[in-house]
């Protein structure tokens, strides 16, 4: 079996024993970015429907499905209604699952009417403010000093490119990473010479650990960070709205899901 008939069977098994019916499912990690270690876990994101009557309770529910990582598969779910409600707040992690380009299982046409309605609910200043945490966290964390975990580049560069992303395009970044070089790192640099020397280190299965610091891929980080803490205040706040839309998509995909069993 291989490893996608055994993620189908995963979620078919996760289908019975929650009695919920998975509507989509994608990669959602470094898979899905474009730069996996050979041991990388399968990082498996679905969004999921409960029968009619679960949702007519007075009672607040339990709104994801989680599974314990085994066998290199971390899976894990948003019910609809959850889902919804982050999309609706321009939910990055959300919008990320909606563009994989790894996609395991997308049934009845939920996501798609989702993707079609994202841009009218995207907000680039929240989703600018969230990878700018991100990359921030990760280079306080692990990129400083003389010494520095390499691999943990990408995990800054990723978001610093994202946010740049969006501070010149105004739209969802897209998720992989060679994507987001290619199109904004100036071909000749030695920054885009450093990155391309690490991406093929990493994509060949090195174990990039301990190493000095590559100081043109830090000089960028810094200066990218310091712009985009100014730049990301000043962005508008768009999102929201689409209520009463959202509210029909829910019952539809309901309506969908359990009127054609």
């Amino acid at each position: 079996m291989n490893i996608n008939e055994q993620i189908i069977k995963e979620l078919q098994r996760i289908e019975q024993q929650e009695q919920v019916r998975i509507l989509y499912a994608c990669e959602s990690g470094s898979r899905a970015w474009g730069f996996p270690s050979q041991d990388s876990d399968y990082d498996v994101r679905f969004i999921y429907v409960r029968p009619v009557d679960w949702y007519l309770s007075i009672f607040d529910k339990r709104d994801v499905i989680e599974r314990p990582i085994s066998d290199m598969l971390d899976i894990n779910g948003w019910d609809l209604r959850k889902a919804l409600n982050l999309f609706r707040r321009s939910n990055p992690p959300l919008l990320e699952w909606l563009s994989s380009p790894i996609v395991y299982l997308e049934k009845y046409s939920v996501a798609e009417r989702i993707r079609a309605i994202s841009p009218f609910t995207f907000s680039p200043k929240s989703c600018m403010f969230h990878y700018l945490n991100m990359a921030k966290g990760n280079y306080r964390e692990y990129l400083q000093g003389e010494q520095v975990k390499i691999k943990k580049y990408f995990y800054v560069l990723r978001p610093i490119l994202a946010c740049a992303w969006i501070e010149q395009k105004g739209t969802m970044p897209p998720m992989e990473f060679d994507e987001l070089v290619a199109q904004l790192i100036p071909e000749g640099s030695s920054l885009k010479s450093s990155i391309r020397r690490l991406l093929e280190r990493k994509k060949a299965g090195e174990e990039l650990d301990y190493e000095p610091r590559i100081e043109p891929i830090n000089q960028f980080l810094e200066q990218q960070i310091a712009h985009f803490e100014k730049t990301a205040v000043q962005l508008a706040a768009n999102g929201g709205g689409l209520d009463k839309q959202l509210d029909e998509l829910f019952r539809e995909a309901l309506a969908e899901v359990f009127n054609s069993e």
